[in-house]
């Protein structure tokens, strides 16, 4: 029996629904069958409520997005909110255009180390998701991601490795996740078309192989499988339904779980 990985949603991929009705999108959430969800804005909610709320629904918040700057500037408030919906992870989602020179990536580098031990302190773990530009490589051959891994702490930093922008950088996921075992516990799970757009699909409709990924999982010490579409192509909540029964099929498949 292979290690069983929750699936959860990045709520980003609902950004106009939860603008509308932030706890009705995750009633909905709930209903599709996610068990988790990572946040990128809290609905204006306090701590305390969306914790009632995700126990009413029977979900977990697996993880944040924080940007760099509010990681820089109000790190005790955002490790506080983390602690009291019952997250353990803080992710910082993305690098502005003006911060990615290498002289950026190296201070960068410091940063995580520093933001790392104390959210490690505080029972929690930092992640890095990366883009596309992090994969481009330096005069001195490695890529900004791999600047990272290889210059913070394993024990402070990890990684969120995001299968759809591996693959449009031409790299392959799973060679990735075999390297950098252990350092990846949130893994976005993402497809991408096979026209000349190669834009965001629905999991299973595109060509990232989604199963070997899978299959990679468990030997990777993989958590969570979190499904994200930064754009959707119609029904964005149709869209994340579509995913996670592709997924469970294939999972039933494999025998990870019965659903």
């Amino acid at each position: 029996m292979m290690t069983r990985i929750p699936i959860a949603l990045q709520l980003y991929t609902l950004r106009e629904e939860t603008e509308r009705d932030f706890i009705g999108t995750l009633e909905k959430v709930a209903e599709l069958g996610y068990e988790g969800v990572e946040f990128a804005g809290y609905g204006g909610l306090q701590a305390n409520e969306l914790k009632s709320v995700l126990d009413r629904l029977g979900l977990k918040a697996v993880s944040s997005h924080v940007s760099i700057e509010e990681l820089e500037e109000n790190l005790e408030q955002v490790i506080t909110y983390q602690q009291e919906i019952g997250s353990k992870y803080i992710v910082c989602p993305y690098l502005p255009p003006e911060r990615q020179t290498e002289e950026d990536y190296r201070h960068l580098i410091s940063v995580l180390n520093h933001v790392g031990e104390r959210c490690a302190s505080e029972g929690l773990t930092l992640l890095y998701h990366h883009h596309d530009f992090e994969l481009i490589r330096f005069a001195n051959g490695r890529t900004p991601l791999e600047m990272m891994l290889e210059e913070t702490s394993p024990e402070w930093v990890k990684a969120e490795f995001d299968v759809y922008w591996l693959t449009l950088s031409g790299e392959r996921p799973v060679e990735w996740l075999t390297r950098y075992q252990s350092r990846t516990p949130l893994v976005h799970l993402k497809d991408m078309t096979t026209d000349d757009r190669k834009t965001f699909a629905r999991l299973g409709t595109g060509g990232v192989d989604i199963e070997a990924i899978l299959q990679q999982g468990p030997s990777s010490n993989v958590e969570w499988w979190i499904v994200e579409q930064d754009q959707c192509d119609g029904s964005a909540i149709e869209s994340v339904g579509e995913s996670i029964r592709y997924l469970k099929t294939l999972l039933e498949k494999q025998k990870d779980f019965t659903v």
